[in-house]
């Protein structure tokens, strides 16, 4: 406790005069709520709450607040949706039924069941649990156990619940309604306010208040839902949400996705109560910061500063959501925030390949703000469509493929089956630069390779991004070939956690074993050195070949400093992609580059470089002659989602010596 009290001292330390004291701020008053928050929250009554809506009681109450609209569709035609999207109601309902078994699979950790009653403060990977007190107080990184306070998190963001939703949309059976009633109630029971570890983080609670008012909307006219008691419980809860989270917003001198999932929750809850006075508050609170925060947290062109794909799907929801919700209650949108959000859904569309995979670029837990459909976790091309239609801008839309189930549940079943015309005259994949974020798209119908040239996560922090400065991910004639390594874990394994954003776990050259952005201890997981330059020397585009040269100074700081520049060639008549590595400086030195293959991709020896198959293709790995490197084979790993990782395998070139090029290509065999 007192070392990790004493280096968030040391940090604090390090940041602006202006910030110390914002923050010196929230401590106290954060300290004070200790104290304040018990007779706060104890006068706060359903009945009062009630009457300060302009309700002569919860019931009333209750019926008005159900008859408040709501941006997704919280009632389903069953036999429509499985014509629409054949077998999606069957997944929903099996879904559900696992729900109500209490058996979930969250974060890797296989199929569990949660047990009756559930420990909601449980992380039942390990089986380590943090006991109930005053939030502030609960230490819940532990680095020296391997317990992991996102299980618990997830759990009681309740969106495992979502199916069971879902399912009583479709068929109106009670059973389900029961069970999320008596879920609420029981986490509500264990879960005092600002009590336990789920209120900890701030974002959770945002996330779980965003959950609580979809499961209104759908079962606020069930039987199930009709105890009086039950109704005033469940709104004291999800307001007492919204005053913490107005209590406990976490701001930084430099702002990531949890001061947008706050505000988010903020817009969520005030537009849920709506009327004047606090639920106004809230939501003007939370749409302004949302608005100021949308220009700093995302590059003019769409792309997300925490340099994570994943992480750039959460916050395109956490942005696009509230401005949905108000948009079906009648405010408008600011067109600078329209724009931006179209940009957004335009680098989905960039890096979303043909069959729905994303690249495993950045950190990745797995995070939604709302999902309507949980899987895959990695298929994110229902936000092109969603902020299409919910934006009305139809060329986006007419670029959109892919399941229209999470688009059903957001505009219902007659907007997502006209998707499919619109659609059928999709314009050609082209190649596209991201240069604000620096992200480099080389694509055709059959071939698709990422690659970053950007600046470092949060804003030259590291964040949730790693140290992957000109690696790439190739997709050649419609088959995953080289592979990020995704990011598996955080605070459960602190050594994995930085094994899998360190250099070695990308696709691109080390040099002397040293990081691109040097670590800066290793129990600061998402902090690096802003140490790497880079700079973009060309990008063309062409009919038969695009080409994109590109370099960074990350090893300028060695005793002899090197630079190095890479240069990739994608040939769109012949699926080849061609790689030369140049290394620009002085003395002898060990370079290793290596190619993670795609899971599912194996790599046999050849006399000119490998051979290489997945999903029944042949490629072959073509290392040119008499450079003086050499190629090896290796074991490896890739992390689909968190908590997940599959044995794989990585290609490795090597050289130790005076600084010689490089040049290999990956093509179709």
């Amino acid at each position: 406790m007192m070392s990790t009290l004493l280096s968030k001292i040391e940090r604090g330390l390090k940041k602006p005069p202006s910030y110390i004291l914002e923050r010196l701020g929230q401590e106290l008053r954060g300290q004070a709520e200790r104290y304040l928050a018990p007779a706060r929250v104890a006068g706060i009554r359903p009945a009062g709450l009630a009457k300060q809506a302009g309700h002569r009681d919860v019931e009333s109450w209750w019926v008005a607040l159900g008859k408040r609209p709501y941006f997704a569709q919280t009632r389903m035609d069953l036999a429509g949706l499985e014509a629409l999207c054949p077998g999606d109601a069957a997944t929903i309902l099996a879904d559900a039924e696992l729900a109500l078994a209490r058996q979930v699979d969250l974060l890797g950790s296989g199929p569990v069941r949660l047990g009756n009653p559930i420990c909601w403060n449980q992380d039942y990977k390990t089986g380590i649990s943090w006991p109930n007190a005053y939030c502030r107080d609960i230490e819940y990184s532990n680095l020296d156990k391997p317990s992991d306070v996102k299980f618990p998190w997830e759990v009681s963001r309740m969106q495992w619940l979502i199916p069971a939703a879902q399912a009583f949309a479709l068929t109106g059976e009670e059973r389900y309604a029961e069970f999320v009633r008596s879920s609420i109630e029981g986490w509500i029971s264990a879960n005092p306010y600002a009590g336990s570890v789920n209120w900890a983080c701030t974002m959770d609670v945002a996330i779980r208040a965003m959950t609580w008012t979809y499961f209104f909307h759908v079962f606020h006219a069930s039987e199930a839902w009709a105890d009086v008691e039950f109704q005033g419980n469940f709104l004291r809860n999800l307001w007492l949400a919204g005053d913490f989270i107005e209590r406990h917003l976490e701001k930084s001198d430099i702002n990531g996705n949890h001061y947008t999932a706050d505000a988010a929750g903020l817009v969520f809850v005030g537009l849920f109560f709506g009327g004047t006075g606090v639920p106004s508050r809230w939501e003007k609170l939370g749409f302004q910061i949302l608005q100021d925060e949308l220009p700093r947290q995302v590059f003019e062109d769409g792309v997300d500063f925490e340099a994570s794909v994943p992480y750039h799907r959460l916050v395109q929801e956490l942005f696009l959501y509230p401005a949905l919700y108000r948009k079906a209650l009648g405010f408008g949108l600011p067109e600078a925030y329209r724009e931006r959000l179209l940009a957004m859904a335009e680098f989905t569309t960039a890096y979303s390949r043909p069959d729905g995979s994303v690249p495993l670029w950045g950190d990745a837990d797995d995070a939604r703000a709302l999902p309507f459909r949980q899987k895959p976790i990695n298929d994110h091309r229902y936000l092109i469509a969603v902020a299409g239609v919910g934006l009305s801008e139809p060329d986006l839309v007419a670029k959109f493929s892919g399941p229209r189930s999470e688009l059903a549940w957001m505009f219902g079943i007659g907007v997502a089956a006209e998707l499919a015309d619109q659609t059928a005259a999709a314009s050609p994949a082209t190649s596209k630069a991201f240069m604000d974020g620096g992200f480099y798209v080389l694509r055709n119908q059959r071939d698709h390779v990422f690659v970053d040239c950007g600046p470092l996560g949060l804003g030259g922090r590291g964040g949730h991004g790693h140290n992957d400065l000109l690696s790439f991910e190739a997709w050649l004639n419609g088959t995953p070939l080289v592979s990020d390594c995704g990011s598996y874990l955080y605070t459960a394994n602190w050594r994995e956690r930085n094994n899998f954003r360190s250099t070695s776990y990308h696709n691109t050259p080390q040099i002397d074993g040293e990081e691109i952005n040097r670590f800066v201890r290793p129990d600061y997981l998402w902090t690096l050195h802003n140490d790497a330059q880079h700079d973009v020397i060309e990008f063309t585009t062409g009919r038969n070949e695009d080409r994109l040269v590109v370099r960074h100074d990350g090893y300028s700081r060695l005793r002899e400093p090197v630079r190095v520049k890479r240069t990739f060639r994608l040939n769109h008549d012949c699926h080849a992609l061609t790689i030369t590595d140049e290394f620009l400086g002085e003395g002898e030195h060990t370079i290793e580059t290596p190619l993670h293959l795609a899971i599912g991709a194996r790599a046999v020896a050849s006399d000119d470089g490998a051979l290489l198959t997945n999903d029944g293709q042949r490629f072959l790995m073509q290392l040119q002659a008499g450079s003086g490197w050499s190629l090896r084979i290796e074991p490896a790993r890739v992390s689909p989602s968190y908590g997940v990782a599959i044995d794989t395998q990585k290609l490795v070139l090597s050289r130790r010596g005076p600084l010689k090029p490089v040049t290999f290509t990956l093509r179709s065999a």
